[in-house]
């Protein structure tokens, strides 16, 4: 993979989602037979490794009343995603959104179009 670490750290993934590089998809069946040229990228499920995933689902602020003396942080908190950076993730094609960063390709798909993760640990 060619990507340029500087230019993807400044990308910040919002919410529930991940930004997937798709893997390499071979141009032949299994028999040999030669695909065209866009017959794989219009399969249903594809896979990818993940280059970046959000911090998560935003859960919303509870305020206890019988608490008011405690001093209130502003942050939000986030339910973490079972993703992280380096796994191979296979989603659904159909909700995932296509982009081009840096004349390379990615998908940004979220988090429930996530079918299965391998991480080599």
């Amino acid at each position: 993979m060619n990507i340029k670490l500087e230019n993807i750290k400044k990308i910040i993934v919002v919410g529930d989602r991940v930004l997937i590089k798709k893997t390499k998809t071979s141009d032949r069946t299994k028999t040999g037979l030669l695909l065209p040229p866009g017959v794989a990228e219009k399969e249903d499920i594809q896979s990818g490794y993940v280059i970046k995933a959000g911090p998560g689902y935003p859960i919303p602020y509870q305020q206890e009343e019988e608490e008011n003396w405690k001093e209130k942080d502003g942050k939000v908190k986030y339910l973490p995603l079972q993703a992280k950076e380096g796994d191979l993730a296979v989603f659904l094609q159909n909700q995932a959104y296509e982009i081009e960063f840096d004349k390379e390709k990615y998908y940004i798909v979220p988090n429930a179009a996530i079918l299965l993760l391998y991480r080599d640990e």
